[in-house]
């Protein structure tokens, strides 16, 4: 694999199971004890790393695809590639890497159980812009203004013209 092409997550292989899944922020804050008075606090970086927690339920040769891709591909676990993964926002694209060795375990069936961890580069979350939005208005009255509104410009309107 060279390395311009980016590694992606292959398509015939499941995306992570919801069950042991876990979200984890790594520390951004740097806290200071102080002898006297209250502990100082500073924010070390902007970009947090995250650790996912994952779990995939394979087939016997879906667990073939996945050891080979992980092995040649993903350079045994070392390079970063492209996966959906489900956050606040839903199902998203995330740039991910492994940060140890992936564990696999037999199951009946010759099905496999493989845990791994992840380590995302950047959550995405909201902007400034839809926070302030959110904080000021309910956000179940919002969605359905967005849905009511949605439907008037490209199923109402349309027909109307």
């Amino acid at each position: 694999m060279s390395a311009s092409t980016p590694v992606t997550w292959p398509a015939t292989l499941p995306l992570p199971s919801v069950e042991g899944y876990g979200v984890s922020p790594q520390e951004a804050v740097l806290r200071t004890e102080m002898e006297s008075g209250p502990a100082r606090q500073r924010r070390r970086f902007r970009q947090t790393p995250t650790r996912i927690t994952v779990r995939w339920l394979f087939g016997e040769y879906q667990f073939a695809l996945f050891e080979a891709w992980y092995k040649f591909h993903a350079d045994e676990g070392g390079q970063w590639f492209e996966i959906t993964l489900l956050g606040g926002l839903g199902l998203l694209p995330h740039e991910a890497r492994f940060t140890r060795q992936f564990e696999a375990r037999l199951l009946p069936a010759r099905r496999w159980e493989v845990k791994g961890e992840l380590e995302i580069r950047e959550r995405p979350t909201l902007d400034e812009g839809a926070i302030g939005l959110l904080l000021e208005s309910e956000p179940d009255a919002l969605f359905v203004a967005i849905a009511t509104l949605h439907r008037l410009v490209h199923v109402t309107a349309p027909n109307n013209l």
